[in-house]
């Protein structure tokens, strides 16, 4: 099978898929996800920038962060961002239409399911259970950036685990008679079983530990003081490992199994 096509950014250019391309691609986005945490992990919790409204407009009841996002998200969208099948934007409701000429992407996935956006979930987990593990629990007060750091980690996370749609449209081209009975049955179990490879998945929770430990080591020179042999992360390098181990790979997952109850519409 001929190899998808891709520009620089990783972007599909093809309507011709194959899992090597599609892995390479997520291969790079492990780096844009460790470096999103790493910079994150600069600032503390800051929790009020995205559970309390302080907006001095009394129309407006949305968090900093939320507003945020919601504000850049159709800056993003009128340069043609959601244009991209790749890009999933958190709030679609608010997305106008690009006012520039925007790249013509060839339809590499089936229009049914390309509709499969679980963001609202990546917004409750990313808040809720991964921020509070690799951050310090603590106000500095410093709102505006770090809701600009927490956009550049949800956008990663939503890539990757979205990602999961091109997965599952070069699997079920591959092999469709294994997906087919599965699909017309909408038995959602079987389809995570044949989605499910432990070792690839050991793999890749291995690699992205790696790269946090290359990526987050803190820097000693010859004259610093202390224990040269105690390394220091920015980043628990085995906490990347689990957040991929126990978010991303599952959530990747459910999306391909979404994508793929679709597939036949």
């Amino acid at each position: 099978m001929a190899r998808v096509v891709e520009s620089d950014s990783g972007s599909v250019g093809s309507n011709v898929l194959s899992l090597d391309s599609i892995r390479e691609s997520l291969i790079r986005q492990e780096d844009t996800i460790v470096f999103s945490l790493i910079e994150r992990a600069k600032f503390p919790l800051n929790s009020p920038a995205f559970e309390e409204s302080r907006c001095l407009d009394s129309g407006n009841s949305s968090s900093l962060t939320e507003f945020f996002v919601r504000e850049i998200e159709i800056i993003q969208a009128k340069v043609g961002r959601y244009e991209n099948p790749e890009e999933n934007p958190f709030f679609l409701e608010n997305i106008p239409h690009s006012v520039f000429p925007t790249h013509k992407y060839p339809p590499t996935l089936h229009p049914k399911a390309l509709s499969v956006n679980i963001n609202k979930r990546i917004w409750d987990v990313y808040f809720k259970e991964l921020l509070p593990l690799f951050v310090k629990p603590a106000d500095d007060g410093n709102y505006p950036s770090t809701a600009a750091s927490d956009l550049a980690c949800l956008q990663a996370l939503s890539k990757r685990i979205h990602y999961g749609k091109f997965v599952a449209e070069v699997k079920f081209r591959d092999a469709p008679q294994d997906y087919e009975p599965a699909i017309r049955a909408q038995d959602t179990e079987a389809l995570m079983k044949l989605l499910t490879f432990e070792k690839v998945e050991e793999m890749v929770k291995k690699r992205v530990q790696n790269k946090a430990e290359t990526f987050g080591q803190e820097v000693k020179c010859n004259s610093d003081s202390g224990d040269e042999s105690e390394k220091k992360y920015k980043v628990n390098p085995l906490l990347v490992s689990r957040i991929y181990g126990e978010w991303l790979i599952p959530l990747t997952k459910l999306v391909e199994v979404e994508y793929l109850l679709r597939r036949l519409d």
